[in-house]
This record gives structure tokens, C-alpha cells and sequence, in this order.
């Protein structure tokens, strides 16, 4: 898909297609930017190189999404399960290189509620504004709800289990208070090398007391339900694609987002094979999730500990770019000053925002305080449309009146049609299995001082 070098000015809905003609455009109004003029703010924002933008991604998706594949592969079997990451990861690559396309095609995207104006007017805005701030908000939730299971492991349930959820909120929203992306990405390089340590450590442990019998299937026989579960939890390992816009615009040069893309799929994609199939391999069928748990009654203590950083950092990533599309929203245009200062408006509204999104993101996690089926939800709710629907669509609506042009847009429209159709049926099928899952759990018990870690 070629990319004019000149920015569109600012549409209501998309008019043109991709093939936009340059002597049109070379000519008109660049379109404003989210952060504005900051050329000399106090705060600026527009200053991460492609490899901060990269490990920032490869720290906000190598966390939770990690911990659930071991029981996917055991769900799953090896092949069905091996062949399902490299396909998600593909399809994943491929989206985001849409996104990234999107990004320099209109500048004054931040956020999925900017491409849902483009796309169906201030409708549109708002229903995937709201939709987004949803999506990162359960995401959240799930490292709260990690947070407290782990402690749980390290205290053997020291105390009340919604006293350790209330020092993941205090944690997470400490945690998010720095404004710039640049800056949580120094945090960002801490989670990377926790997870990388924690799993490597479990690995090992996992290794060492492994019997000698264990039993591994190359393909199961699990019921409808069991299967797509473990399927939605590999989805979620796969859903980082709501914060690229945020991220886009907060690099030096947007144009370089596809080398921040790539740093982050083949690391993700090496690590999460590499971890769900050796952790699989000797825990056999009976691994738990979050994977951490099955390193045995010491050791899962000690990796536990090791992930502390990741499990509060990443969910912070997250955090931090919920709150920054809040800001923002109430900043942006005439008020865009306000975001390069130090006021006690300007860092009052970040702190606010960081308190209620957070407080929000707890009650969610006790609210649902079981992992597999936590991760489920996300995924078939928000992930299917954020990291795999909309991204086709923006393609599809870009190259309108050319589907059909050329050989090579006939490949990618029926390749973008049938990632439509997966996205569909994710949310579909995701939401079934899920909300059935959810149900019928034995520990769906909510708001309790009960061992969340058992």
C-alpha cells in the first residue's frame, strides 16, 4: 500500500482513497497535531527514537499474555497451538503496519476515537473513544488482578486479598504519574528484562523437578469451549495494537514506527513460543495459569517475585497511555499549553485522571477475579476489533474504488476480508466462551479476602 509523503488536511470521513494524487495535497494545510506547538513547552513530547517506541510495545505485550499460553498449549496441543501463535503473530504484523500506514496518512491521529471520526463522523469518535478507554481500563484490571495473586504466592495469603488489590491500585497509579512516554519507557526496560529473568527462572525450576512420565499431546481433543478459550488467551498475547497510535505520536519520526513494529514481533513471537512450549513440555497437561505457578511451592514464590516489576510496569504502560487520550481529549486545540506545563491545572487534570482510571480498574478486578477468563473477555471484546477489525477496515476504506485494481489489491482486500471475518468470530465465539467460562468457574467468587492464588 503506497503512503503519500504530503499529509491529507483533516477530514470529517475518509474521501479519498490511497492513491491520493500528491499535486492535491503538497500544497494544503499539514493538520494539527494532538500534542500541538511544544517547541518551547516544558514538557515535550515528541521525542521518543523508533527503539524506546519498540521496547516500550515489547514491554506492554510480553506481561500477562505470556503467563496464559503454557495452559493454552496444554488445551490446545503443540501443533495446533504452535501453528495459531505464528498465524496470530503474522496477522498481528500485518495490522499494525496498517496502523502505522494510517498514522502517516493522517497525523492528527491519536487515538482509535481520531480513526473513528475519520471513519463515521462524531459518532464515530465517540463510540470508539469510549470503547478504547474501555479496553485499556480492562487491561488494567487484569495486572491489578495479577498483582494481587501474586502476592498472595509470595505472602502465602499474608491478608485480605482486596487489601493486596487496593496496594496494586496505590502501586499502578504511583507507578503512571510521570506525563511523557519517554520517560515510562526507563521503567518500560525494567519489566522487559523482569519477564525475560522470571520466565527463563521458571523455565529452569519447571526443568529440574519435572518426572519422567510426563505426558505431551501433539493435538487434543478438548470441547468447543475449552479449545476457543485457549485460543482467546493467545489472542490476548496479541493485543498490544491500542496504544500504537498514542506511541506513533510520541515518537521523533512517526515514519520509523515499522522498525518499532518488528523489534516488537519477533521478540514477542520468539518468546512466546520458546515459553509456552518448554514450560508445556515438562509441566505437562496439568500447568497452571498464570504459568508462574506451576515452578513448584518454593520456586514459584521466588519467580513470582522476579515478575513484580513487570506485572506493575506493564500495566502502568497501559495506564498511562488510557490517561494520556484523556488529556488529550481535554486539552487538545486552543488549550494544547496547558499539556507543556507544570501548572497546577495542568498536572492536577493528569493526576485526577490517573486516580479515577486506576480506581476504575480495580473494581473491575474484583469484580472478575479469575485470570484465563479475565483474559478471554479482553480479547473477544475489544481485542478482536482493536488489534484485527479496525485495522482491516482502515485498509479497506483507504483503498476504496481500488479492490479490485490490480492483481496485488485483489490479494490484500480478500486478505483484509478474511481478517474481518477472524475478528468477528473471535468477538463472537469469545464472548460465549468466556461469559460460559465465567459462570461456571469455581472461583468466581467476587470481592472476597479468599486466596485468589489457590
Amino acid at each position: 500500500m503506497s503512503v503519500p509523503e504530503a499529509p491529507h488536511p483533516i477530514p470529517h470521513r475518509f474521501e479519498v482513497d490511497d492513491e491520493t494524487d500528491m499535486e492535491k495535497v503538497k500544497h494544503e494545510e499539514v493538520p494539527d497535531d494532538p500534542f500541538g506547538n511544544e517547541e518551547s513547552g516544558e514538557v515535550k513530547y515528541r521525542i521518543m527514537p523508533w527503539w524506546q517506541a519498540g521496547m516500550l510495545m515489547v514491554a506492554e505485550n510480553i506481561s500477562l499474555g505470556i503467563l496464559s499460553l503454557p495452559s493454552a498449549v496444554a488445551t490446545l496441543g503443540i501443533v495446533p497451538a504452535f501453528l495459531i501463535i505464528l498465524g496470530l503473530s503474522a496477522i498481528s504484523w500485518y495490522t499494525g503496519y496498517i496502523m502505522g500506514q494510517f498514522k502517516q496518512r493522517y497525523p492528527q491521529v491519536h487515538s482509535m476515537g481520531d480513526a473513528g471520526e475519520l471513519l463515521l463522523g462524531p459518532i464515530g469518535r465517540e463510540v470508539f473513544y469510549v470503547g478504547q478507554l474501555l479496553f485499556i481500563i480492562f487491561l488494567m484490571a487484569s495486572h491489578i488482578l495479577t498483582f494481587s495473586v501474586l502476592l498472595n504466592t509470595i505472602t502465602k495469603h499474608g491478608t485480605c486479598t482486596i487489601v493486596f488489590g487496593v496496594v496494586g491500585l496505590v502501586v499502578s497509579f504511583l507507578g503512571a504519574l510521570p506525563r511523557t512516554a519517554e520517560k515510562v519507557f526507563w521503567m518500560s526496560t525494567i519489566s522487559a528484562l523482569s519477564i525475560l529473568i522470571a520466565t527463563i527462572v521458571c523455565m529452569v525450576s519447571i526443568a529440574v523437578q519435572a518426572p519422567d512420565n510426563v505426558e505431551n499431546d501433539i493435538i487434543t481433543s478438548p470441547s468447543f469451549s475449552d479449545a476457543f478459550l485457549a485460543v482467546t488467551n493467545i489472542v490476548f498475547a496479541f493485543i498490544a495494537h491500542v496504544s500504537f497510535f498514542g506511541i506513533m505520536s510520541e515518537m521523533q519520526d512517526p515514519k520509523e514506527f515499522p522498525k518499532s513494529l518488528a523489534m516488537l514481533q519477533v521478540v514477542d513471537t520468539t518468546m512466546y513460543i520458546v515459553t509456552a512450549m518448554v514450560i508445556y513440555c515438562y509441566a505437562g497437561p496439568d500447568v497452571a495459569s498464570p504459568a508462574l505457578s506451576s515452578a513448584g511451592p518454593l520456586m514459584k514464590r521466588v519467580v513470582y517475585g522476579l515478575a513484580i516489576p513487570t506485572v506493575i510496569i506493564a500495566g502502568v504502560v497501559f495506564g498511562h497511555v488510557a490517561c494520556k487520550y484523556i488529556y488529550v481529549r481535554i486539552f487538545r486545540g486552543e488549550r494544547s499549553h496547558h499539556m507543556h506545563q507544570r501548572s497546577f491545572l495542568a498536572t492536577g487534570t493528569w493526576v485526577a485522571i490517573g486516580l479515577a482510571t486506576w480506581t476504575v480498574a480495580w473494581v473491575i478486578a474484583e469484580s472478575i477475579p479469575v485470570f484465563n477468563e479475565l483474559l478471554s473477555l479482553i480479547s473477544s471484546l475489544f481485542g478482536s476489533w482493536f488489534s484485527y477489525g479496525l485495522p482491516a477496515i482502515f485498509w479497506l476504506v483507504m483503498n476504496k474504488g481500488k479492490w479490485f485494481s490490480t492483481p496485488r489489491k485483489i490479494i490484500l482486500t480478500i486478505v483484509n476480508l478474511i481478517i474481518l471475518g477472524i475478528a468477528c468470530a473471535i468477538c463472537g465465539l469469545g464472548l460465549y466462551v468466556s461469559g460460559k467460562a465465567i459462570n461456571e468457574s469455581s472461583s468466581k467468587s467476587s470481592w472476597t479476602c479468599a486466596n485468589n492464588a489457590t
